[in-house]
């Protein structure tokens, strides 16, 4: 009895480890958090497989889909043209606003950003395009309930 409970045990640990993995292991991730009613957005990026999840407003959703090498290669075009790695973050403390952190792990724009404390005046159109870019992929492929 005690060995079919530990077997159990052990099938539990592996499987809610590897239920996160999908959140650690990525090579572009956008996420959008905060705000006076909590939001919790994130579209995580491996190679061509993509995963999206939202939780809040009463809501909470997630799916997997294939995002194109077409888009792949789009997405890298906006980033690049528009400066990523070059965006500068503002640094004042801004409260209850639903910030947007944008990371990617390999190519050329590695690098993280992140508009909690805003985006200085310079980079706004840059980093607008940049999350727009995101927002069309979470639009042409996300089917939400």
């Amino acid at each position: 009895m005690n060995r079919i409970i530990g077997i159990l045990f052990a099938i539990i640990v592996l499987v809610s480890c590897n239920s996160q993995k999908v959140y650690s292991d990525f090579d572009i991730s956008y996420s959008k958090s905060g705000g006076f009613a909590p939001i919790y957005e994130n579209l995580l990026i491996k190679g061509n497989n993509a995963h999206y999840s939202f939780e809040g407003q009463g809501k909470k959703f997630k799916q997997d889909f294939k995002i194109s090498n077409e888009d792949l290669k789009n997405l890298d075009n906006i980033l690049s043209q528009n400066n990523f790695r070059k965006i500068q973050e503002d640094h004042k403390k801004v409260y209850d606003n639903v910030a947007t952190t944008i990371n990617v792990k390999k190519g050329p724009n590695e690098g993280s950003k992140n508009d909690a404390s805003l985006i200085l005046p310079n980079y706004k159109t840059n980093w607008t395009n940049i999350t727009n870019a995101f927002q069309e992929i979470i639009n042409n492929n996300v089917k939400k309930q």
